[in-house]
């Protein structure tokens, strides 16, 4: 088979394709034929080697995949050689056949396009985690989310009208009709200030949820833009990645940055900083002790058991036969274009999921 291969951390030129023995799958593991295998900015991270828990090179990236059950391994008791699954690999779902974990696994229907299913298992995924299981919004509350019109934004501002919130996003110039399309008030972060106007739009008293996946000085200004109850989310460091590379300085950046707006968090009585990473999915019961003021944390933005990544799949199944939201791909690629896709990361954050279909 073929898979690609991160032999060295760095940027899109370190990305090749290979051949490999098929894999065998272990006890509670299925053997995957891969039907689709998404490409986005956290596999950039990882290929430049700044993502928490990034694994040692050589090793094959892909952060989500859609594919068929080909093999079954020792213990596996639920699904069936045939069924059509989704699943978070964090890295290894780009190649011909995976194995993964079947109790990570959800269904996946097998008449929807198994590139569009990919950004429920990950894109849409993150942000309705986001909301619902980390800031656990209400009907009527105001949302900051900052990167409005990529990926994730764009889910978020989706999945934020459905729920009847109060959008605010973060955005160039050339993004603010499309940000506007979906309900949301579009602020320019490169012309204006977006605490400011934040606090212009909302008659001063700021927003009662930030969703920030940039982190850094970004973090700081983020919680002064929260009303009184509200709650701040980090969820990403892409600040740590420049000119597809790792930047220690962005690293240094972002953990002092970080650490001052937790500890703003923890001497806050009335606003509170929480921590989202959807790969801690994969664990049960991990908790992260955000402040001693307030009750720890899951780790991955809620959830304690794999289950709930199946009921909150389910739901997102359900919005999509209702038309309520409407994943985008931007563009299909070859395997053997996998160093391409990488190359068309950046440029294609407003345009939809980019998709390696072997």
């Amino acid at each position: 088979m073929k898979r690609v291969v991160v032999d060295q951390f760095g940027g899109p030129e370190v990305v090749r394709v290979v051949e490999a023995e098929d894999p065998r799958p272990g006890p509670g593991e299925v053997r995957v034929r891969v039907l689709a295998a998404g490409v986005s900015y956290t596999d950039a991270m990882l290929r430049a080697g700044s993502y928490l828990g990034v694994p040692k090179p050589p090793f094959t990236p892909g952060y989500e995949l859609v594919g068929v059950v080909e093999e079954l391994g020792p213990r596996c008791s639920t699904l069936r050689v045939g069924d059509r699954i989704g699943t978070l690999t964090v890295w290894g779902a780009d190649a011909e056949r995976v194995c993964v974990l079947e109790e990570n696994a959800v269904v996946v229907p097998e008449d929807l396009d198994p590139a569009e299913a990919l950004s429920l298992v990950f894109t849409h995924m993150t942000a309705y985690q986001l909301l619902h299981r980390t800031a656990k919004v209400n009907s009527g509350e105001s949302v900051l989310v900052h990167g409005a019109a990529g990926r994730v934004g764009t889910a978020v501002l989706e999945l934020g009208s459905v729920a009847g919130l109060r959008m605010y996003g973060t955005c160039s110039a050339r993004d603010f009709a499309a940000v506007e399309s979906l309900g949301a008030a579009a602020i320019d972060y490169r012309n204006e200030d977006f605490l400011a106007r934040i606090r212009e739009l909302t008659g001063g008293e700021g927003v009662d949820v930030v969703l920030d996946g940039f982190g850094g000085m970004l973090s700081l200004r983020s919680f002064r833009a929260l009303r009184p109850g509200g709650r701040l989310v980090v969820f990403g460091h892409s600040g740590t990645v420049a000119h597809g590379r790792k930047s220690w300085r962005g690293w240094i950046t972002w953990y002092a940055t970080t650490a001052t707006v937790a500890l703003w968090g923890l001497l806050s009585p009335r606003r509170r900083v929480l921590v989202y990473r959807i790969q801690k999915l994969r664990e049960r019961r991990q908790v992260l002790p955000v402040s001693g003021r307030h009750p720890a944390l899951p780790v991955g933005g809620g959830p304690r058991d794999p289950e709930w990544f199946r009921t909150d799949f389910r739901a997102l199944l359900e919005l999509l036969r209702e038309e309520k939201i409407h994943p985008v791909v931007a563009e299909r690629l070859p395997l053997a274009e996998a160093r391409h896709a990488h190359e068309l990361l950046e440029s294609s954050a407003d345009k939809g999921k980019l998709v390696l279909v072997p």
